[in-house]
């Protein structure tokens, strides 16, 4: 059987290995993919519909996605010290949470970048956004399929409910 000593693993190791790995780095990241890319659908698309400008919405998405991670970095940092849960540093927690928060946000953000005067801005910025929603919907179908062993089917369509659900809002409430 293979030591520490002789520099393998006991098959022990490797899955307590693997289970902080998913507790300390994916979890707290995938929690924060999931609230950056569905949490901020419904500003970001409510300041697209109301004003029709890139610009403004850009600087809304900006700031929803950099103040939720701000948030969410703070909460998973404070949520617990590891000692009870054994997720880990709760500020390496609170590090991966909050950066994947802002990306997550980020990403659907970036395409209002356009600037206004293009033609067609608003309609390329917003078709470009929706996709970059679906690929980040399907990255967190994936994650969760990869590391909390559910079924893909399953979480695509529970990712790909809310974050439609959550965009909708955006949209009707941007548009009233």
């Amino acid at each position: 059987m293979a030591t520490e000593m002789d520099g393998a693993l006991a098959p022990g190791d490797a899955a307590e290995r693997h289970r902080a790995f998913v507790l300390g780095y994916v979890q707290p990241g995938l929690a924060g993919l999931i609230d950056g890319s569905v949490s901020t659908l419904a500003p970001i698309f409510a300041a697209a519909f109301a004003t029709h400008s890139n610009g403004a919405t850009f600087l809304v998405g900006l700031a929803a996605s950099i103040g939720a991670g701000i948030s969410m970095g703070f909460t998973e940092a404070l949520s617990d010290d590891g000692q009870v849960t054994g997720r880990g540093d709760p500020w390496m927690r609170g590090l991966v949470c909050g950066v994947m928060t802002t990306l997550g946000g980020l990403g659907h953000t970036l395409p209002y970048a356009i600037p206004d005067t293009w033609p067609n801005a608003f309609a390329l910025a917003t078709a470009l956004a929706i996709l970059v929603v679906a690929v980040e919907l399907m990255a967190i179908a994936a994650i969760r399929t990869r590391y909390m062993a559910t079924p893909f089917a399953r979480a695509a369509l529970q990712v790909l409910l809310g974050g439609a659900l959550v965009l909708a809002t955006g949209m009707l409430i941007g548009s009233a």
